[in-house]
C-alpha cells in the first residue's frame, strides 16, 4: 500500500492562502490549512471567513488584452483558480472591471475549501516559525501578520522588516445618495463584466467646489501613528489627503478625474454638463444597496470624513456603512530574502505567497498564492517545479519580486516597495509596431497596440507551459 504523502502546511487563510490549499490540493497533495481568526481577530477584519475582502470588492480591469490586471485574471482562469472562478460566480456591476459581493465571495471560498476532502482547516494562531518536521510550508500571513510570528521571521532572516500604510475607503448606502445631483455612467460608456456601461454613480464638483474640498481635506483633523512614523506610503493606494499634500490638482488627475463622464442634469454643452471633478462610487453588494467611495481611502478622523464628504453634491445626506480607516502592511525584502521558487534562503522549507512577498491587490496576491501552491505540491509530489515564463503577467509578477528588482541587491531593503502587475514588468517588444499601411505607430495606437502584443504573447506563453510535461505534473 503506497504511503501518502506528508501535508504541506499553509499559514493564513486569505486570498493567498486559500489559493494556494486550493492549487495544492487540486494537485492531490494533502493540505492543513492554518487561519487565526475565529481565535483572534485583526484590527480590519470583520468576519472569520476566509478570503475576506477588507478594502475594495473590485478585482479591478477585466480587459485581458489592453490591461495587465484582466491578463492576470485570463491567466488565473486558465489554472483552475478557485479565487477567480468564485468572483466570477459572485460578481456585480462595475464598468470594465469585476467587483464582487464581498459576503458572498468569502462565503463561497470558505465553503469550497472547508468541503475539500484533502484540506484540513485549523483555527489557531501561530506565534512562531514553525517545527522543523514541518518540511514544506507556506506562509501566506498577509499585510497583518501576527506580531509574534512576524518578529520570528524577522529573527529568522535577520532583516528589519518594512511595513507602508494601507487604507480603507467608506461604503455609503445606496438610498442615501441624492440622484437629483448625481447619475450612473461608467468612464467613456465602458461596459464590464455584467455591467451596462452605466455602473458608477457619479457626483460633480466645479472648480469652487473641489477646491472648497480640497481645503477641507488637508485641514481636516487626521488619525495619529506615533508607532509607525517614518513608514512609507504605497503609491498605489494612497490616501487622499496625501495626494492633496502632493499639489491641489492631483486627486483631480487621480480617482477624482472627469474624463469620459458627461453630467446628464445639464444639457450638452451647457455649464456644469463637463464637472471639474467626479467622485465616482462603485456597486459594494449583489443588493446594490451598498457603494463604495472609488480611491477614498482615508487617514481622516471619522467625524471630519463625514462632515468633508456630506459637502460633496449627491451625498450631503449621505449615511455610511463604514468610515474610512488605515492600517499597517508588512512585507518582506523578498529579492533578497527569498529564492525564484517563493522559499526562504535563510530556511528553504518555508515558502512566502501573497502580500508578504511585496506583490500589491487582490489578484496579485492570489496569484502569488496560486503558483506557491503549485510549487510546493510538485515539489511534495517529487516533480520538478517549473515557473511561468517571464513574459506572462504571472511570470513577470513573480520576477519583480523574486529578483526584477535588481538594485535592492546593493541599495538595501529600503528600495524594495510592493507593486501591483502592469506592463512595466513585462519584457518589452522589440520589433517596431507597424500599423496595416506600413507606417510605424505613434502616440495612442502604438500603446493599445503594444499592450495588445504584450497580452497575446503572454496568452501564447502561458498555453505552451501550461502543456510542458513539466507544468502538467503541477
Amino acid at each position: 500500500m503506497t504511503t501518502p504523502p506528508k501535508p504541506i502546511h499553509i499559514i493564513g487563510g486569505g486570498l493567498a492562502g486559500s489559493e494556494a490549499a486550493w492549487q495544492a490540493a487540486q494537485a492531490g497533495v494533502q493540505v492543513i490549512l492554518h487561519e487565526m481568526r475565529g481565535v483572534r481577530g485583526t484590527e480590519v477584519h470583520q468576519t472569520d471567513a476566509l478570503a475576506e475582502l477588507v478594502c475594495s470588492n473590485s478585482f479591478r480591469s477585466d480587459d485581458s488584452e489592453q490591461n495587465a490586471v484582466g491578463q492576470i485574471h485570463w491567466e488565473m482562469r486558465a489554472m483552475g483558480s478557485l479565487i477567480m472562478a468564485t468572483a466570477d460566480a459572485h460578481q456585480v456591476p462595475a464598468g470594465g472591471a469585476l467587483a464582487v459581493d464581498r459576503e458572498g465571495f468569502s462565503a463561497a471560498v470558505t465553503a469550497s475549501i472547508s468541503a475539500h476532502p484533502l484540506i484540513q482547516l485549523v483555527r489557531e494562531e501561530l506565534e512562531e516559525i514553525p517545527p522543523i518536521y514541518w518540511d514544506n510550508v507556506i506562509i501566506s500571513t498577509g499585510p497583518l501578520t501576527s506580531a509574534g510570528l512576524a518578529a520570528a521571521i524577522g529573527r529568522l532572516t535577520g532583516e528589519k522588516e518594512l511595513a507602508f500604510f494601507d487604507a480603507i475607503a467608506p461604503i455609503v448606502y445606496r438610498d442615501s445618495i441624492d440622484m437629483s445631483k448625481a447619475w450612473f455612467q461608467s468612464r467613456y460608456d465602458k461596459a464590464g463584466p455584467g455591467g451596462t456601461g452605466a455602473d458608477y454613480i457619479n457626483c460633480p464638483l466645479s472648480r469652487e467646489q473641489y477646491h472648497a474640498f480640497i481645503d477641507a481635506v488637508l485641514a481636516g483633523e487626521k488619525t495619529g501613528f506615533k508607532d509607525w512614523e517614518g513608514t512609507p506610503y504605497f503609491d498605489g493606494c494612497l490616501p487622499i489627503e496625501v495626494m492633496a499634500e502632493r499639489g491641489r490638482e492631483t486627486l483631480r488627475h487621480g480617482p477624482l478625474k472627469p474624463f469620459g463622464l458627461t453630467n446628464p442634469h445639464f444639457p450638452p454643452g451647457a455649464p456644469g454638463n463637463k464637472a471639474y471633478a467626479v467622485i465616482q462610487l462603485r456597486q459594494d453588494n449583489a443588493l446594490g444597496t451598498l457603494y463604495n467611495m472609488v480611491g477614498f481611502q482615508t487617514k481622516l478622523r471619522h467625524a471630519e470624513q463625514i462632515a468633508i464628504f456630506r459637502t460633496i453634491p449627491g451625498l450631503e445626506h449621505a449615511e455610511f456603512a463604514r468610515l474610512g480607516g488605515l492600517h499597517r502592511n508588512t512585507f518582506l525584502n523578498s529579492p533578497k530574502m527569498l529564492d525564484p521558487m517563493l522559499r526562504l534562503k535563510a530556511d528553504p522549507r518555508l515558502r512566502f505567497a501573497g502580500q508578504i512577498t511585496g506583490c500589491e491587490g487582490y489578484v496579485e496576491s492570489a496569484a502569488i498564492g496560486l503558483i506557491a501552491g503549485r510549487l510546493a505540491a510538485a515539489e511534495r509530489l517529487g516533480f520538478t517545479p517549473a515557473l511561468p515564463p517571464d513574459v506572462t503577467a504571472i511570470g513577470a509578477l513573480l520576477n519583480h519580486i523574486t529578483g526584477g528588482h535588481i538594485e535592492t541587491i546593493d541599495a538595501g531593503p529600503a528600495s524594495f516597495q510592493p507593486m501591483n502587475v502592469n506592463f512595466g514588468l513585462f519584457p518589452p517588444i522589440d520589433e517596431p509596431l507597424i500599423s496595416t499601411d506600413g507606417k510605424k505607430l505613434r502616440g495612442p495606437e502604438k500603446g493599445v497596440a503594444r499592450k495588445r502584443l504584450l497580452t497575446a504573447r503572454a496568452k501564447a506563453a502561458l498555453s505552451a507551459w501550461l502543456g510542458t510535461q513539466e507544468a502538467a505534473a503541477l
